[in-house]
């Protein structure tokens, strides 16, 4: 199945979604308030992780690092922050802005070290344009605001969660996931408000030896039907499946007991 997005898309993505989280972010908020989808976290926690993941992102980039340089700005994050609202709104977005320049000076092939086996620019490209989007939804999730999303970045952001999740390396990782497959064990995904040419449905394959996954309308064990952005949130664990937004037929435990080992932070 062809991608929605490519390089150059990501790129701007990051620096758009950026922005709209900044937009969100008014003389009155609470940066204090706790982000119900991260609890470990308050608001400015939120913020000051994402803005210190393009630093991290864009030195790895511009230098072409062939090993990760510290995680600890991004990773030990206060609790208050001395920036107001507007300030830590301008920070975020420079962030993205920086990073996006380094990518695009880069090139989607230049070689350099990524946390999994793609060892390009095009990996950081695609992952912190997601990674932006699921950070922006939380911090919608805490302010009570709404969240959109347009079609294609959805469905990339969708496809992106699939391929990473399905990688032979998340057994290393998370050894648990092993016990997901089995006989029978097939899951679907179907976006309810989308055209029938955008293919917006996603199968999980567990009957294998590895995961995997596929864009069909094949039947499944249990299926979902939601609206595609809603699809995004649950698979992102940032929104449960017992919500009225959801149509879940079939084999219910195995879905619950499919999101409890996925989880994607």
């Amino acid at each position: 199945m062809e991608r929605t997005m490519d390089f150059d898309g990501h790129c701007s993505e990051i620096v758009t979604q950026a922005r709209l989280l900044g937009s969100c972010l008014t003389e009155g908020t609470d940066l204090t308030a706790t982000v119900p989808s991260c609890p470990d976290w308050n608001l400015a926690q939120l913020l000051r992780h994402l803005g210190e993941v393009y630093r991290w992102a864009e030195e790895i980039v511009r230098t072409r690092a062939t090993e990760p340089p510290p995680e600890t700005a991004l990773r030990v994050l206060p609790r208050d922050t001395a920036q107001s609202p507007a300030e830590l709104a301008d920070w975020l977005t420079e962030g993205a802005e920086l990073l996006a320049a380094a990518l695009r000076s880069a090139g989607p092939d230049t070689k350099i070290w990524t946390p999994l086996p793609h060892g390009n620019a095009a990996f950081f490209a695609r992952r912190m344009a997601h990674e932006t989007v699921i950070h922006r939804a939380d911090a919608a999730l805490t302010l009570g605001t709404g969240f959109t999303l347009e079609q294609p970045v959805a469905i990339d952001a969708l496809d992106e969660w699939m391929e990473l999740g399905s990688l032979p390396e998340m057994f290393d990782f998370h050894p648990d996931r092993r016990a997901l497959l089995g006989p029978g064990r097939t899951l679907r995904f179907h976006a309810t408000d989308t055209p029938p040419e955008a293919a917006a449905e996603w199968l999980v394959d567990l009957t294998g030896d590895a995961l995997a996954w596929r864009r069909t309308r094949e039947p499944a064990a249990v299926s979902v039907s939601a609206p595609l952005t809603d699809l995004l949130l649950l698979l992102y664990g940032r929104r449960p499946a017992d919500k009225e937004t959801f149509v879940v037929t079939g084999d219910t435990q195995l879905l619950e007991f499919w999101l409890s080992l996925v989880n994607f932070e």
